[in-house]
């Protein structure tokens, strides 16, 4: 019996040994997710981006503005008005925004406690919570030891133990529920499981049964073949993305807002496109379902790590950033979330939409490129 055991185990490394790029995959793979959790990710962001409006320049605003730049947290830089603040952080040019009112000044010397007012992308609960526990760099004693009055002439002066307040507002996620930041990127990433590792295997497999020189000496065409190898894999991807939106609205209180129907489609069919594209070139491109599969995933575990799905692209070191703007999860993400959450439209969204349309055509392409190769 051990014998036998044993001679099985030889027979599975032998055949292992003849597919050389699976070896490399199962080596590479593992290299790869430790310098990924080990260098690239961190939960507490650095210099975030923080639009500002200071209504009343003064010593005393300088002071909240100095200590905030000395930080090194937020990365400050100046807007028109509040409605510019919102406006910035609605499109994701900004995660936090500070207010400082007129009169901000007078009110401090006649220790009235004027408001300075806060505000919070709450789209990314994590990063809210951080920002919101970074708030100290704004009422920290080195800003409000200088901003205490008091008259030796005046009667009864009551000094308030805080010179100034301050007012956070969380915006588009008051609440800061984490399964509305969650929820919207599970949807992309049941859709680049299906396109990726369903689509990768559909023609490898066909090779593997000896049923694709079949398929190819038949009277259907090369792009009916293509078509009928990825379409079921298209409705099935649509269907799903609609099914776990459905199911997010109604078990979670999803923000579904009307005017985000026709993005959503226009959303799903550039991604889902996309993605179906790259999992039939990585089936041309791999010898064996395996080798599929793990190029597919080589694809998505980068992908659900550096897009923003979990981990705050802010938080990421400035060398690791770009590449997450070179994969397509990163920009479904920002329309996705900017649609449902923010109330966004494909006007405010654009560019995002623009970058998958890109993708999707360059995959298209390459599928195409590698299929007519893999055929001849």
């Amino acid at each position: 019996m051990t014998r036998l055991v044993l001679a099985i185990m030889k027979k599975e490394f032998l055949q292992l040994r003849r597919d050389p790029r699976l070896i490399a995959f199962i080596l590479f793979f593992p290299v790869v997710l430790v310098l990924l959790f080990g260098l690239a990710l961190k939960l507490e962001p650095e210099n975030v981006r923080m639009a500002y409006v200071d209504q009343d320049p003064s010593l005393f605003s300088n002071l909240i503005k100095t200590n905030i730049w000395s930080e090194g947290y937020f990365t400050l830089y100046e807007v028109e008005d509040e409605a510019a603040i919102r406006r910035a952080i609605r499109l994701g040019e900004a995660r936090a925004g500070l207010l400082i009112p007129r009169g901000f000044s007078a009110e401090l010397t006649e220790n009235a406690q004027p408001t300075v007012r806060m505000f919070v992308d709450g789209t990314m609960p994590s990063l809210a919570t951080a920002m919101d526990n970074k708030k100290h760099a704004i009422t920290d004693d080195a800003v409000t030891g200088d901003m205490y009055f008091l008259d030796p002439d005046a009667d009864n002066v009551v000094i308030a133990p805080e010179p100034f307040h301050l007012d956070v507002e969380v915006l588009f996620n008051p609440d800061k529920k984490e399964t509305w930041f969650f929820l919207p990127g599970v949807v992309g990433v049941l859709i680049m499981q299906v396109a990726l590792i369903l689509t990768g295997t559909a023609v490898v497999r066909e090779k593997e049964n000896h049923t694709l020189e079949q398929l190819i000496v038949s009277p259907l065409s090369k792009s009916g073949f293509v078509a009928g190898k990825t379409l079921p894999y298209v409705l099935i991807a649509l269907a799903d993305f609609y099914l776990v939106l459905a199911l997010s609205t109604w078990l979670f209180g999803l923000p579904f807002p009307g005017s985000a129907q026709w993005p959503l489609l226009v959303l799903a069919l550039l991604y889902v496109g996309g993605l179906i594209a790259l999992g039939l070139a990585i089936s041309t491109i791999s010898q064996t379902q395996q080798q599929a599969i793990f190029l597919s995933i080589f694809f998505l575990i980068p992908s659900i790590l550096l897009s923003g799905f979990i981990f705050p692209v802010e938080a990421m070191p400035s060398y690791v950033q770009p590449i997450a703007w070179v994969l397509p999860f990163t920009y479904f993400i920002e329309v996705i979330r900017g649609l449902l959450l923010k109330g966004n439209g494909i006007a405010d969204l654009y560019p995002h939409y623009l970058a998958l349309l890109g993708f999707a055509a360059g995959f298209i392409a390459l599928s195409i490129a590698r299929f007519r190769r893999y055929l001849d």
